[in-house]
């Protein structure tokens, strides 16, 4: 393991901190950030996914934002792909490459060098399953492969099609082998539920702000109203605001619940993973990265 490159991740629950130390961890330790966040990948999607602005960055490189057009589709495999070809260019330079998100999925694809079935993504067929409800797909993939489903949150309808497309050619979805290329330092960055619910609160005034529902408004020029419904979260309740179905205030109240479910949702993925050291400031993480770093 030690003779693989060396990799920073900073991982968390969302609105815990994580740009900013990674930020500041960039500058210390001449770093580029490397975004592990499945729909900051997307063009337009920019309050609503947290994206780092100019100003925010202080100079420091992101990777992997910006990357594909909102109606395109984009999968793990794909982002697999892109954040090893981002990670081996900034080490080529010398550089320490950090790698910061929330995703677990795709944080964990490059922490562990997930390696994904060779099956072919099935256009026709997600186009017929797109259409159907996500509990009814979710039926369908419990009866093709039942320890699959349970691995899955009933509403995550992009992975759950993606598994009922590989169940159907391999009979189930295989565990995944796991081939990593980096020697990884995992930081965690949280906080008490109180602070962490004030912090997602406090973070969605900012975007209504800063103009989060004419993002939603413009993104829907470009895509249909149950494209922005599949993208989760901000993009969902507003897009039902903006419908006429629910209120503003039933939207914001929706919103920041569905938030905090996600948050909870990410930490207990993250609570499974002992290899984490969880830090509540700038400097415990700069001794432990130092003596990584050193190794």
């Amino acid at each position: 393991m030690s003779g693989k490159p060396k990799l920073i991740v900073i991982l968390g629950p969302t609105a815990a901190g994580k740009t900013s130390l990674s930020i500041e961890l960039a500058q210390k330790f001449e770093g580029e950030v490397v975004s592990a966040d499945s729909r900051q990948v997307y063009r337009g999607m920019d309050l609503g996914t947290g994206k780092v602005t100019e100003q925010e960055a202080q100079g420091i490189p992101h990777h992997l934002i910006d990357v594909v057009e909102p109606q395109q589709n984009f999968n793990v495999v794909q982002f697999q792909e892109l954040v090893y070809h981002a990670i081996d260019n900034i080490l080529d330079r010398s550089k320490q490459p950090l790698l910061v998100g929330g995703s677990p999925f795709y944080l964990y694809s490059i922490i562990d060098g997930y390696v994904f079935p060779g099956v072919e993504p099935q256009p026709e067929l997600r186009e017929k399953l797109q259409q159907k409800p996500s509990s009814e797909l979710y039926q369908q993939l419990e009866g093709l492969d039942p320890d699959r489903a349970q691995q899955l949150h009933q509403n995550n309808k992009r992975r759950i099609i993606r598994s009922i497309e590989i169940a159907r050619e391999l009979g189930k979805v295989p565990d995944l082998k796991n081939k990593p290329r980096y020697n990884c330092l995992l930081l965690g960055v949280k906080h008490s539920r109180e602070k962490l619910k004030q912090s997602i609160a406090e973070r969605l005034e900012t975007r209504f702000d800063r103009g989060l529902i004419e993002e939603v408004k413009q993104l829907h020029r470009e895509i249909s109203w149950k494209r922005l419904e599949d993208f989760g979260l901000e993009y969902r309740w507003i897009a039902r605001y903006l419908q006429d179905e629910i209120s503003k205030e039933e939207m914001k109240e929706s919103l920041q619940k569905d938030i905090e479910h996600f948050a909870k949702r990410q930490m207990t993925w993250f609570k499974k993973d002992d290899r984490i050291h969880w830090v509540n400031n700038e400097r415990k993480a700069e001794h432990l990265i130092e003596e990584f770093l050193e190794q």
